[in-house]
């Protein structure tokens, strides 16, 4: 079911909840997430949940762990839990992803790192 309410993450992107717990969902969640033009993520980790970024629309830069590269639509990252990442939108376009969760996304296995 999917909610019809975006809200700001932790991490400071724009998120549209897909599929989530209160839906059923019991080993994953699915949302929507947007990183504005000139916007990014604060740099974060989650201590329990491994995620896949897909990337829906627009481009931008990646960071996982102490790599960093580009990403663009159609591509997809897998983001192990304990990893640090943030994403950087230096575009003039929204960029656009999937997050898949396992288990489902929480606010309390998010940790800010800036």
């Amino acid at each position: 079911m999917t909610s019809d309410q975006p809200f700001t993450a932790p991490d400071g992107s724009t998120v549209r909840e897909l599929v989530q717990v209160r839906d059923g969902a019991k080993n994953q969640s699915l949302a929507e997430a947007t990183v504005p033009p000139g916007g990014g993520t604060i740099r974060h980790l989650h201590r329990q949940s491994e995620e896949i970024y897909f990337f829906m629309s627009g481009s931008g830069r990646m960071t996982l762990g102490n790599e960093e590269r580009e990403v663009r639509a159609g591509e997809a990252v897998l983001i192990a839990p304990g990893t640090p990442h943030k994403l950087t939108n230096p575009g003039s376009e929204p960029l656009v992803l999937l997050c898949c969760c396992a288990p489902p996304y929480t606010d309390a296995d998010t940790e800010l790192l800036e």
